[in-house]
């Protein structure tokens, strides 16, 4: 079957076209197309996204994105060609999702097609399931095998999941105050690096040391499995204010590599917590695969530590992370989620389908 996707939840507008066959235990993707059109542009004079604002362009965007969505789809008659209507109706922001529901649930109704309502936490999830790789035994997709556990981290949201089947969720723990994605933003600007704030401290990172300034990495020794960013944060703003240190647009070679060192050791505090709580948690509940999802999952420091870290512990559980396409707020991860909750029996009436900025996955 075809599954049409819409996924508004924040500063991207996204249409996708999925083909899926199989049961759950076996589902098979074929993304036929997958358009997203971002709003970063629009956003980076605030250093942030504005709701109303990118409530208005994503009103301005569907229409086009959606017919951009059947051209690269090759579909000419969507009635027959489309099987389903799957939309993100929460988690994020509440006048971002208005518009993608609202378009979801005319189009369901104008094609006449049953209509699916994914939590977009369950699509960064399903990204997972997406992508060209071939296990062992020859079948499209990563070999992920339950119970799995999954660290969800993003400029909206971070959270351990852990996943007993398909459709089967338990919160294990999430963030008291900022997420890890936010608090990459919050401290790029410190850094007087542009927004998005998580590719930047990424990239420049790379030339730095980690371990060049101790930043403390909060609740790291706690038995629990929450995460704190905020005192982080505030911690390198006393930092830079107590040193003085100061990065204008133009630096000098020296400004510029402990500008590199202080991002090293900033991103490594943030992903330090995250490594550690998602491999104490993998251990806790036998887990047999680790997945992450969201934003922050595209960061190279993030891949290669949590790697390393788990083969120093002696962790041979797989780790997946999505094809790098799939990474980012998409709607093709929203159609693979709407599949799986299509199978499962998920069919929402038009009439009764709301936005909801809550995280409530079940």
């Amino acid at each position: 079957m075809k599954i049409l996707a819409i996924e508004t939840s924040c500063d991207e507008t996204s249409v996708a076209i999925v083909g899926a066959r199989g049961s759950i235990r076996s589902a098979k993707f074929k993304v036929l197309s997958n358009i997203v059109s971002s709003q970063v542009k629009l956003h980076v004079r605030y250093g942030g996204v504005v709701p109303g604002l990118a409530a208005r362009e994503h009103k301005k965007n569907l229409p086009r994105v959606f017919k951009l969505a059947l051209k690269y789809a090759a579909i000419k008659n969507p009635r027959q060609a489309i099987d389903a209507v799957a939309v993100t109706y929460g988690y994020g922001l509440l006048p971002s999702l208005v518009q993608g529901v609202n378009f979801a649930k005319d189009l369901a109704c104008q094609l006449d097609k049953p209509l699916v309502g994914v939590n977009h936490m369950e699509g960064h999830i399903y990204s997972n399931w997406l992508g060209a790789d071939k296990n062992k035994s020859g079948r499209t997709g990563p070999a992920i095998r339950f119970p799995a556990v999954t660290l969800i981290v993003s400029g909206g949201h971070t959270a351990l999941v852990l996943m007993r089947g398909h459709g089967q969720y338990q919160f294990l723990g999430e963030t008291l105050d900022d997420a890890g994605g936010e608090c990459f933003d919050k401290g790029a600007r410190l850094l007087g690096l542009p927004y998005p704030g998580g590719p930047v401290i990424d990239k420049i990172a790379r030339q730095g040391n980690a371990h060049a300034f101790p930043f403390p990495s909060p609740m790291i020794h706690s038995k629990e499995f929450n995460f704190s960013f905020s005192g982080l944060k505030t911690s390198l703003l006393y930092f830079l204010r107590d040193h003085h240190y100061q990065f204008p647009e133009r630096l000098s070679r020296k400004k510029t590599q402990l500008q590199a060192d202080i991002a090293a050791s900033f991103q490594h505090a943030i992903v330090r917590v995250l490594v550690d709580k998602t491999l104490r948690a993998a251990l806790n509940h036998g887990a047999k695969t680790i997945l992450v999802g969201g934003g922050v999952a595209a960061n190279s420091y993030l891949q290669k530590y949590l790697r390393q870290t788990a083969d120093g512990r002696g962790i041979r559980t797989p780790i997946i992370f999505p094809e790098r396409s799939f990474i980012t707020d998409n709607a093709a991860m929203i159609a693979a989620a709407g599949y799986i909750n299509y199978c499962l029996g998920r069919r929402d009436d038009p009439n009764q389908l709301d936005a909801d900025a809550g995280l409530t996955l079940v």
